[in-house]
């Protein structure tokens, strides 16, 4: 067996009382003197099969060890057998580092009864004497506080884990987009301009050969179709997510949709959907656009918005591209404003705080879609447009 790891040696140490405690009671064994009662041994081998269990039922089996250790107290047993109830204390140190507090007050209570009881009715009765005390605090409060530390110290340990993860995925989520811009300013542009040039050239020339329209046609399309990938690999680099969701066709967007629409209404609001057809033509950058701006707008909506006035989703096809619509109403609509561009900050300040309106507005432009949230006399409006693919 490997005993490399913490874990590994503390599933070995489970099992070593119940190692040691048959050489403990041989040993106790005095001939013609003093012989262990079989009473003895069938609950010490009983305890310690206990806590071989600790680390799957801790409180069951420390309760059950405690009162296993009771008669053992009392039972007259000399030498080294005299130490096999204690490993109520280790049951106890395990509770605590383990359990909640409710755990941790029961086991206490249970393992302090069974000291307490063995010291006033024991074969060696020490109950009201100085030693008392000095046994109390050695075969509880140091098992107790042992388990505090413990605790604590797996508590730390689980929440400097679990920053250093949120910290490596910060990182890496901030190199992905970082990443995404660069290849987006160093390739998409040019590879634009080379569609935009093809169809300037097929323009300009009036009757060319037929051999190089066709070899224009192919260079329009090839370039077409690297644009496409590169905002997919785009995509994919500002959104791990999108390995899962790429390859959804149209019909499990509309159930994707439905789903967080379902899950809105359960938590108390009003969700009026209206989701019409969605074009074929939106690829997989389109599609994983119009969950992620319905899936926002409506998680601000539960977040910020009044649960008295509905939310209402409408999605509608159209031959170019694929119109979304998300209006809310709320009790305390923002200022009234002529400013354009004002209102549309207010309104993000408003549903859209922090970066959210930033990233929605980003998600758009890498699908060529627009976004705009406007305030409503009585509420705000997201108001978006994803184009179709040209095949």
């Amino acid at each position: 067996m490997d005993l490399r790891t913490p874990r590994e040696l503390w599933r070995a140490g489970r099992f070593l009382p119940l190692l040691l405690t048959p050489v403990l009671l041989t040993a106790s064994t005095f001939p013609g003197k003093y012989r262990v009662p079989v009473v003895y041994w069938v609950l010490a081998l009983a305890a310690c099969a206990l806590f071989a269990l600790c680390d799957r039922w801790p409180l069951p089996v420390s309760l059950a060890i405690s009162a296993l250790a009771l008669p053992m107290f009392v039972i007259p047993a000399w030498g080294p057998s005299g130490l096999v109830p204690y490993v109520g204390a280790a049951a106890l140190v395990v509770v605590v580092t383990r359990g909640d507090r409710r755990a941790t007050v029961l086991a206490t209570a249970a393992w302090a009864v069974a000291v307490a009881a063995g010291q006033w009715g024991g074969h060696e009765p020490s109950m009201w004497r100085g030693a008392t005390v000095v046994q109390a605090v050695a075969y509880v409060g140091l098992p107790l506080v042992l388990g505090l530390y413990l605790r604590g110290q797996r508590e730390l340990t689980e929440s400097l884990r679990l920053r250093a993860a949120d910290a490596e995925n910060r990182t890496r989520a901030e190199e992905r987009t970082a990443l995404a811009r660069e290849l987006h300013d160093m390739v998409a542009h040019h590879m634009a301009s080379i569609v935009l040039r093809v169809k300037v050239a097929r323009t300009v020339l009036a009757d060319p050969d037929p051999r190089v329209r066709e070899v224009l046609d192919d260079v329009a399309a090839t370039a077409a179709g690297a644009l496409a990938d590169i905002r997919r690999l785009l995509a994919a680099l500002r959104d791990p997510t999108l390995g899962e969701v790429a390859l959804l066709d149209t019909g499990s967007v509309r159930e994707e949709i439905e789903a967080a629409v379902a899950r809105v209404r359960q938590a108390g609001f009003t969700v009026e959907a209206s989701i019409g057809e969605i074009p074929t033509g939106l690829d997989a950058i389109g599609r994983l656009t119009l969950l992620r701006l319905v899936q926002e707008s409506l998680t601000n909506a539960m977040k910020h918005a009044d649960r008295g006035e509905p939310v209402r989703i409408t999605v509608a096809g159209t031959a170019s591209g694929l119109d979304l619509e998300v209006r809310n109403g709320r009790t305390d609509p923002p200022a009234a404003t002529t400013h354009p561009a004002h209102a549309t900050h207010s309104a993000g300040q408003g549903l859209f705080a922090g970066q959210g309106i930033i990233g929605m507005r980003e998600r758009a432009e890498l699908a060529s879609g627009t976004v705009e949230v406007l305030p409503l006399p009585q509420g705000w409006r997201l108001q978006a447009w994803l184009p179709v693919v040209a095949r």
